[in-house]
């Protein structure tokens, strides 16, 4: 996806193209809901709904009101009906806008974490479900209520839009904020370029998944963090109050590189232990494709999962 100007607003991070492109593909918002939260919108909510979910014996206590009395009528056995209440997905995007994110030469790690979000919401406003935005560094900077109005694409764009990256990033302590300040159980898409400490971000994600929500990550990474091309004596500039460094890139890559692949593969782990999807991503990679990929693999796996 190319860049685009910085004139056309809000438009920023809604490029046509590569909606248009993921529309095209039919993996709509339906991929969202049926892969990341298999069953939610099928939730066990008993009551008066609309759908039949099956029977069960009667039990003193139980409504009579329930009682299927043709079932009686051919066993001489109580059963009670019970049905399911089809719920709407409350999806929360929680964006982090610390100043590590500001990091890229022709894309930076925010701008592509905003444009990830906006289509994001697109879609799942096109099923008719609800999405929010948090974004953070520090702590929770700004928040909007989950909505499934037409005019939230739009404010999302726009809070997006006006956001600049700064501050530290405390990705632990905003994940327990928005853990205590999160209703209804939902699909939380935390992205991020995880730069914490893993524990802190571990207990942070077991606070979420211990209030019942499910979890996708984007770890959103530069090529150059990935690979650490640089060959020459470099300084490399202090960000989130650390200092500026002069270095030999060549004495350190290997080091560093070690670290990386430290970092990403215990979050990795940590993330399948408590079934949190997880994902790593570099802003050089077509957006379109990361997403439409992502979503047929989860949409796969959620069919294989109800056969």
């Amino acid at each position: 996806m190319e860049e685009t100007s910085s004139q056309g607003g809000s438009q920023n991070y809604l490029d046509p193209k590569v909606l248009d492109r993921i529309d095209k593909l039919e993996l709509r918002a339906r991929l969202i809901v049926e892969g990341f939260v298999s069953g939610m919108h099928k939730s066990p909510y008993r009551g008066f709904s609309i759908e039949f979910a099956q029977h069960r014996e009667y039990v003193p206590g139980d409504d009579i009101r329930f009682v299927d009395w043709k079932v009686f009528a051919k066993s001489d056995r109580v059963y009670i009906k019970e049905f399911e209440e089809e719920t709407n997905l409350k999806a929360h995007l929680f964006v982090d806008s610390s100043e590590s994110m500001a990091y890229g030469e022709e894309r930076s790690k925010f701008n592509y974490g905003a444009t990830m979000a906006a289509a994001l919401s697109f879609l799942i406003l096109r099923q008719r479900d609800s999405i929010g935005l948090n974004l953070f560094d520090e702590e929770i900077e700004t928040q909007l209520p989950p909505s499934t109005s037409r005019a939230q694409l739009g404010k999302i764009a726009h809070a997006l839009e006006e956001t600049q990256p700064q501050g530290k990033t405390r990705i632990g302590k905003a994940l327990h904020e928005m853990a205590e300040r999160l209703g209804q159980k939902g699909l939380v898409i935390l992205i991020s370029d995880l730069f914490d400490d893993p524990e802190v971000i571990t207990s942070g994600l077991r606070h979420l998944r211990h209030r019942g929500h499910d979890v996708l990550l984007f770890h959103v990474m530069d090529r150059d963090e990935v690979e650490f091309p640089f060959e020459r004596m470099t300084l490399f500039e202090g960000m989130e109050a650390l200092p500026e460094l002069l270095v030999d890139p060549k004495a350190l890559r290997d080091a560093y590189l070690r670290e990386v692949k430290i970092h990403e593969d215990t979050l990795r782990k940590t993330c399948l232990g408590m079934k949190i999807d997880y994902k790593r991503v570099t802003t050089d990679e077509a957006l379109d494709v990361v997403l439409s990929t992502y979503l047929a693999r989860r949409d796969a796996l959620s069919k294989q999962a109800r056969r």
